[in-house]
Order: structure tokens, then sequence, then C-alpha cells
């Protein structure tokens, strides 16, 4: 067998096929496809609709990916365990509305009560993950019940009613712009995403995360405790989920039990979406954070081009169903043709 540090001397004077590097590997790469993508449909929507490239929409556009982006990153970092997490809006919800209560109710400084909200959820994403490894059932299982325990232990505890006299600094910071039209929160998805980054590329733990997710007899046998790792990644994705709703928190100036529609059902599909279409492994082990970022933006994207066209709703559904599909199909493609080329 030869090493890979050792030379390699050719036996004929034809030299050997080097694999391309740099920007030529980029071009094959789903992130790239996905900046294509993206690119595409905002230029074809600029044309078909003008309205599209204001300044408002610009910003409207802005505050919704940014939400959308902080969804998805709640999914993936269960998906990279194998796992899912139904409960994201759930979590999402009682997070917001425990930030309402602190505030309203309690007296709390809003400081304080962002730092109470981060700590229910992922004490929440917490308990989903504790009880997950304690049983050796599915996750799917688990959130799907605790989905509908979360929530429905909110609306009995708060009465279904909305905290509505929050701080100013709460609206103000979700009408605020950053860099031309751009909104404020785009920029906190963009930290969170270097954050991530930084997470999984730079830290033991984040290697551990990845390793527990793609293997976990073997990850177990290296001596890392897999279930610590799981339990965690479930904190970490509540904690996504409650920064997600205190964004709608900022974008609507109050807490709304229904922010997330029944259960928090509505954020379901922009959970997956990002992920799957950022190039995330279902069975876990591989995670892209750019990906999925720019995954999520795709469909924020899709979504206000198509409602813009006064497409119906049902429609913006089976187009995200129908690009969901042909994602998932080109990036088998990209795959099958990087290992013809022994490039993978």
């Amino acid at each position: 067998m030869k090493s890979d540090a050792a030379p390699v001397i050719a036996a004929t004077p034809q030299a050997p096929r080097r694999e391309p590097a740099g920007m030529p590997r980029f071009l094959l790469t789903n992130e790239f496809g996905l900046l294509v993508l993206i690119l595409v449909f905002g230029f074809g929507f600029w044309l078909a609709a003008p309205a599209f490239a204001s300044p408002f929409n610009l910003f409207t556009l802005g505050r919704t990916m940014a939400i959308d982006i902080m969804i998805g990153f709640s999914m993936m970092v269960v998906i990279v365990t194998g796992g899912l997490n139904l409960a994201v809006g759930a979590i999402g919800v009682c997070a917001a509305m425990a930030c309402g209560y602190m505030i309203e109710s309690l007296g709390l400084p809003w400081p304080l009560a962002i730092a109470g909200t981060l700590l229910v959820a992922a004490l929440l994403g917490a308990a989903n993950g504790i009880v997950i490894v304690r049983s050796g059932l599915h996750s799917f299982i688990i959130t799907l019940a605790s989905m509908s325990i979360f929530f429905g232990a909110m609306v009995f505890l708060t009465r279904a009613e909305s905290f509505r006299n929050l701080p100013p600094v709460f609206a103000d910071f979700g009408r605020a712009k950053l860099i031309g039209p751009f909104s404020a929160l785009l920029f906190v998805s963009i930290a969170a995403a270097l954050a991530l980054i930084v997470l999984y590329r730079l830290t033991v733990l984040g290697r551990q995360m990845l390793a527990a997710g793609a293997n976990p007899a073997a990850a177990t046998l290296s001596g890392i405790s897999v279930g610590r790792v799981f339990v965690f990644c479930h904190m970490l994705s509540g904690m996504f989920a409650a920064l997600a709703a205190l964004m709608v928190v900022a974008r609507n100036g109050a807490a709304l039990p229904s922010m997330a529609g029944q259960l928090g059902q509505d954020w379901l599909l922009p959970a997956f979406l990002g992920p799957v279409l950022g190039g995330a492994a279902l069975n876990g082990g591989r995670v892209s954070v750019t990906g999925t970022f720019l995954g999520s933006a795709l469909v924020t994207t899709l979504t206000n081009g198509l409602l813009l066209l006064r497409v119906g709703e049902f429609w913006v559904q089976a187009a995200l169903g129908g690009l969901l599909l042909f994602a998932v199909l080109l990036d088998k493609a990209r795959r099958v043709f990087l290992a013809r080329r022994k490039m993978a």
C-alpha cells in the first residue's frame, strides 16, 4: 500500500492526473450550486417584478431570511447526530413567551430576560436529549411527543395571552438596518454561522459531534461520551430555536403564542429545507454550515419572489417541495460525477 506522504514515481512518461483544487473544485460543490440558484432566481424575480429589488423588499427579505437561517441551524445541529427535532417551533414559541413573561410579569431587565430565554430553551432541548438517550427511542418519536407537550404547557401557563408591552429595544432592533437596506437581524445569523464554523472546524467538541453522528459505536470506543454529545446537540438546537424566536419577537414587537403556527408546525418546512438543501447527511456525521445558510436563503428568496408575483400559497409550498426534490437529485448526480472522476 502506498503512503500518501511517500513520493510516487510514474511508470510512464505521462504525469499522473492531479485533482482540481481551489476555485475549480468549489465550482462543483453544493454551496456553489445554491449560490448560483439564488442569483438566478433573484435576477429572474427582479425582471418579472421590479419591486423585488426595492429597498423595502430587500429589508423584508433580509429580515425573513435571518429567521429562516436560524431555524435551519436549529435543525442542523441535531441532524449532525443522525436525529431530528420536530419540536423546534414549539421550543421557539415557549422561549418567546418565557421572555415576555420575564419582562412583563417578573419585571426583569431585557438583557436578563434574553439570557433566561436562552436558558429555558436549552433546558427544553436538554430534556429532549436526555429522554432520547435514556429511552433509546428515535428522536422523531420523542420530539413529536414533546412538540405537543411543550406547546400545550405553554398555552396552559400563559392562557394563550400575548405579551405586547415589551421594551422598545426589541422593535427598534427589528427595524434596524445595517449596510444599506439590509436588516440587522441578518447579521446576527451571519455571526451565528461563523460561530458554528468555528465550532465544527476548530474545536474538539465540534469534531466529537461529527464523529458521534457518523459512527456512534466507533466514537464510544474512542472515548467519546456519545450520550452527552447528543444531549448537548439538543441543547444547542433549543438555543438556536430561541434565537429565531427572539428575532420574530423583534420583528413583531410582541411575543405571540401563534408566532410559529399551531404546535410550532410552521417552522418545520424551513427547518428541514435549509440543512437538506445545504448538503447535510440525514444519517448524521456531515453538515455544511455555509450550505445550510445558503439553502435557507434560497428558500426565502423563492418564497418572497413567488409571493410578489402573487402566486398562491399552495403553489409556493409545491414549489418548495419540488426544489427540495431537485436539490437532492442534483446533489446525488454531483456525488456520482465526483466519484467517477475520483475527485470525491
